[in-house]
């Protein structure tokens, strides 16, 4: 008897031990996400900042009456340039997968945030098309659900692994449709691009938060610090990835152009 009670009270120990773990885990995932979030803003408030101006003679083009682009505003928006910035950040989302297992996890922690600069001037426009209010507006509207995703994908007793093979179809076909919405635009094509995109990164969201917390479990036994330090960083960049995708879809819906 005393043995099972032995062997009962290791399995809590294990158990507790894993749970302790588990939410630091998962504390490090979101605090990345949000450092990452906070500088993607950030720059893409600066940088819109420099690339407007209201003095003609330091401009190089007309934007609206009263504003003018810069010459960093007229290479980013106006050039062959401004493909290179639109890109950029996929380009870095495949070389940071191809990279994460050659690196340690703090050199995995400053790519995330070299990656979430890089981000910010890709969507740094928004701040020159959409007025300062609905931005706000939309971004609190996208960060009550993006929480309420993720609670949800968190304490769900629900498996919903299954919906990552329909997400990732769904996001390769959003993808594909985005390339051709860029050379022919289409109003109800960039409609429903917005709308399909919101259900698919909603879904994504409660996927990820599951699959983070179930891989963390899978290998918590394991004690490799290593691993669970990029594990944190890549479940950061997927979480962080699904609100900029969600918050551009929603902002492209329901945003006040200037």
């Amino acid at each position: 008897m005393a043995d099972v009670n032995t062997i009962r009270t290791s399995a809590g120990s294990r158990t507790a031990a894993i749970d302790e773990g588990l939410r630091a885990h998962m504390g490090k995932v979101y605090g990345t996400m949000s450092v990452g979030m906070l500088i993607t803003f950030a720059a893409a408030w600066a940088i819109s900042n420099l690339a407007v101006t209201s003095d003609p003679a330091g401009a190089t083009m007309a934007l609206r009456e009263g504003q003018f682009l810069t010459g960093l505003g007229e290479a980013l928006y106006a050039s062959p340039l401004k493909y290179v910035v639109m890109f950029a950040p996929l380009a870095f989302v495949f070389g940071f997968g191809a990279a994460i297992n050659r690196i340690s996890a703090a050199a995995a922690q400053l790519m995330f945030y070299a990656f979430a600069f890089i981000m910010g001037l890709s969507i740094s426009s928004i701040f020159l098309v959409y007025t300062g209010a609905s931005i706000i507006q939309v971004f609190l509207v996208t960060s009550i659900a993006f929480a309420g995703l993720s609670i949800w994908g968190y304490t769900t007793k629900k498996d919903i692994s299954g919906w990552g093979s329909f997400l990732v179809m769904g996001l390769i076909g959003l993808i594909v449709a985005s390339i051709v919405s860029m050379f022919f635009p289409n109003p109800a094509l960039t409609f429903a691009i917005s709308a399909i995109g919101v259900l698919i990164f909603a879904g994504l969201t409660a996927y990820d938060t599951q699959r983070i917390k179930t891989e963390y479990v899978a290998h918590a036994q394991q004690g490799d610090s290593e691993w669970l330090g990029k594990a944190a960083i890549m479940g950061a960049l997927s979480l962080y990835l699904n609100f900029i995708n969600m918050f551009m879809m929603l902002l492209s819906l329901f945003g006040n152009r200037e």
